[in-house]
């Protein structure tokens, strides 16, 4: 994720959360906290020529951000602070796609688990989650600013890649 990322990003917050970030918070999250490693899926630009024609002929396109998601590294754990696909993405294996790379990524750099918050009622992202092996280990009353629980849910990284790594 870019700081020229930021407007498109937070369109993208707005649309999926109820309190979505400020732009304060992701300037901070992306130029001062180092335990931070936020992700951005980009559009595919059509292709009508060869990938080196395309470059050479094209003239450069913009950044279409379609999702994004971020964690903190704190210690050994990784704790998956957001993800959301723009909602003209979604249920096209986006979000799958976004948590593969940043658990890769969290492997990379010797983090053992992985930790997140989901609001109770969001189904789809705990169905999405339990795919990759995170399991309901609590319930945080009334975490989010409208009252609404959060399940705590966590994914222990085992010594082999498992079944959801790209390699």
């Amino acid at each position: 994720m870019r700081l020229e990322d930021l407007p498109q990003v937070m369109a993208i917050d707005q649309a999926s959360f109820p309190q979505p970030w400020t732009e304060q918070s992701y300037r901070f999250e992306l130029e001062e906290n180092h335990n931070a490693h936020f992700i951005v899926a980009l559009e595919a630009p059509p292709t009508p020529h060869p990938g080196w024609l395309q470059r050479w002929l094209a003239p450069a396109t913009p950044r279409k951000v379609i999702g994004f998601a971020g964690f903190w590294l704190v210690v050994d754990e990784a704790h998956i602070n957001t993800i959301a696909v723009h909602p003209h993405w979604r249920r096209q294996g986006i979000g799958e796609r976004l948590l593969t790379a940043i658990l890769e990524r969290a492997r990379a750099i010797n983090a053992v688990s992985a930790t997140l918050e989901v609001r109770v009622s969001n189904l789809p992202a705990q169905k999405m989650y339990a795919k990759f092996g995170f399991v309901e280990v609590g319930r945080r009353k009334r975490y989010y600013r409208d009252g609404e629980d959060a399940l705590l849910m966590t994914l222990r990284f085992e010594p082999n890649p498992p079944d959801w790594q790209m390699s």
